[in-house]
């Protein structure tokens, strides 16, 4: 009853749509996404919704209202941002998980849904006269953009907040050098596209963004440091990601051990959850921790809410990941007056200012990571210019408001470039 009640509210707000005589843009987002907890991806994109200039732009997305579990987490914060049309759409086709009669009566049906979404969606975007069709790199929301461009006047937009590899699906990969344009996240991501063989004449580079207000510097330190049994003059480093070995875990774990000798008390905070099949990595982890002595200078948090409280814990902000196509996080430890340790290479560079607002070390290079590390950790004023510095680059540079406006920016290019198309033909 609860999922009846969610997809019939959302209707009712997708059949607002867009008056007849809406001279703004049409914009519709794509994100059908069902399982908690929201995507980085979809993240980004319900920010720029929140923030697309309305005087300029309509703003519709369609998206899974609810499941037999409840609201998703899409509809969930959809719900608290005004001025924007949910068009509700099923789950889409699904790939049997055993061969029982009912599994695949169950994939027919969500098959059979897909279309009847594909049908709804190119009425609704031709009734409320929708000029961009914009999603993320999932393989699903790609692949209908496209579709739905294909088969309305329609521009899509992929939004690649990943590198261009070949281990993307085929069908991701068409869509993405099929869409009529694109957005990298950072220009490392667009230069993917490029060394893959992929269109970039099209490719748009628009940089990802927090609210700065959310981020409060120094709010929570002394909770999270009694929380751990850590005294407030104590050293600590604090990394947070998705725990899969090219985040760098492994390799911050090394130089803890390695610094242990010349500052004895410091102190890890690993924050994040193994995202890894065969959920192997964090036994891994604490195997080498184990080995390197150090079980009482690292602590596993598992996921948290409060990442902004155990930033505000730490001294330093280290995550030695390699090729990172943006890294968000680094943004949000500077947001905090927390320096970064990285290293110089992928995104990270975009983001981090190498002797500014923290230090970058070299990929493999793992005297120079311990190196920056300790230069920060025995250096208080250096930490201080360096969170200070930080924070002034985050709110001038990674804003929300920048981002929804450069993103506006793009949608005006890509449509009189349809434009202008037309009129040559």
């Amino acid at each position: 009853m609860a999922e009846r009640a969610v997809w019939a509210a959302a209707v009712q707000r997708g059949r607002a749509g867009t008056p007849a005589n809406d001279e703004r843009l049409g914009v519709l987002f794509v994100h059908t996404a069902t399982k908690p907890p929201l995507g980085a991806d979809t993240w980004v994109h319900l920010q720029i919704i929140e923030a697309l200039d309305r005087s300029t732009h309509s703003v519709h997305v369609a998206c899974v209202p609810a499941t037999a579990d409840g609201p998703t987490p899409t509809a969930e914060r959809l719900a608290d941002i005004d001025a924007v049309s949910v068009v509700p759409v099923g789950r889409g086709p699904s790939r049997p998980s055993d061969t029982s009669l009912r599994a695949m009566w169950r994939a027919l049906g969500d098959a059979a849904g897909s279309v009847l979404t594909l049908a709804r969606l190119v009425r609704y975007i031709r009734r409320n006269d929708i000029s961009i069709v914009h999603t993320s790199d999932r393989p699903r929301d790609a692949l209908l953009c496209v579709i739905l461009s294909k088969l309305t006047r329609a521009r899509s937009i992929v939004h690649l907040h990943v590198l261009y590899r070949d281990w993307m699906s085929r069908p991701l990969r068409w869509s993405i050098t099929t869409a009529d344009a694109r957005i990298a996240v950072s220009e490392f991501v667009r230069r993917s596209l490029s060394n893959g063989g992929a269109p970039t004449d099209d490719t748009y580079v628009v940089l990802n963004a927090i609210a700065p207000a959310r981020w409060q510097p120094g709010s929570g330190r002394d909770e999270i440091r009694r929380e751990f049994g850590i005294g407030p003059d104590v050293p600590v480093v604090v990394t947070a990601c998705r725990l899969f070995a090219e985040k760098g875990t492994a390799e911050l774990i090394d130089a803890i051990g390695t610094l242990r000798s010349t500052i004895p008390d410091i102190r890890l905070l690993v924050v994040g959850h193994d995202t890894t099949n065969d959920q192997t990595f964090i036994g891994a982890l604490r195997a080498l921790v184990a080995r390197l002595e150090l079980d009482e200078h690292v602590h596993f948090t598992g996921r948290r809410p409060d990442v902004d409280a155990l930033m505000a814990a730490a001294d330093v902000f280290a995550m030695p990941s390699f090729e990172e196509p943006f890294g968000l996080v680094f943004a949000e430890a500077m947001a905090m007056e927390v320096p970064v340790v990285a290293l110089d290479n992928g995104g990270t560079r975009e983001v981090v200012t190498n002797g500014v607002d923290g230090l970058l070390s070299a990929p493999g290079d793992a005297a120079a990571l311990v190196d920056n590390l300790r230069t920060l950790l025995t250096d208080p004023d250096l930490r201080r210019r360096m969170g200070t510095a930080g924070r002034q680059q985050v709110e001038e540079r990674f804003t929300i408001g920048r981002m929804a406006a450069d993103t506006g920016e793009v949608y005006r290019s890509v449509t009189q470039a349809a434009v202008d198309t037309k009129e040559v033909e």
